[in-house]
């Protein structure tokens, strides 16, 4: 298996309404190798159209932004096939929904360094985790396409008295 660090960065969308919180991100993302931001986005409109052209593979997403929340975002791209997700509010009684829709983590307001990097560690083993079974789908396939195909040695090694003979 190849080192981490080997592997392609991870790639971070933030949508987050407060330019704050969204420098906050971008500085501790900039500490970790493993991270690249590929943009940000200031409301859930902005997410809905960067998730569909940057196609990332982790969204950090606030919940409560003006016009078009955190979870609408997620209704709107539920059929597109959303990247992980990680949540980052300042109100705990968003939980329990958030987890509804199978989130990666829970950042609660005002977070820090180590609670960040917690949650991405997080996310890295399990985006590494899916990435890599798609890898194994895609070999075991092979290996079944290659089991029908029916392999037979066009010559037979014979070694007697020291010598090699091939055999047709």
């Amino acid at each position: 298996m190849t080192d981490a660090s080997a592997q392609a960065p991870i790639r971070v969308l933030v949508v987050d309404d407060e330019p704050l919180a969204r420098e906050k991100i971008r500085g501790m993302a900039a500490d970790d190798p493993d991270l690249l931001i590929v943009g940000e986005c200031t409301n859930g409109a902005e997410a809905i159209e960067a998730v569909q052209t940057v196609r990332p593979d982790l969204l950090l997403l606030d919940v409560q932004m003006p016009e078009v929340g955190g979870f609408a975002v997620l209704e709107a791209l539920r059929d597109e096939g959303l990247p992980p997700v990680i949540f980052i509010t300042a109100y705990d009684h968003y939980a329990v929904r958030a987890f509804e829709f199978h989130a990666l983590d829970y950042l609660l307001k005002p977070f820090d360094r180590d609670r960040f990097r917690a949650a991405m560690e997080r996310a890295k083993r399990q985006i590494r985790r899916e990435s890599g079974g798609a890898l194994d789908e895609r070999i075991i396939a092979l290996l079944e396409q290659m089991r029908g195909q029916t392999r037979y040695s066009e010559r037979l090694v014979v070694k007697t008295g020291g010598r090699v003979f091939f055999l047709n």
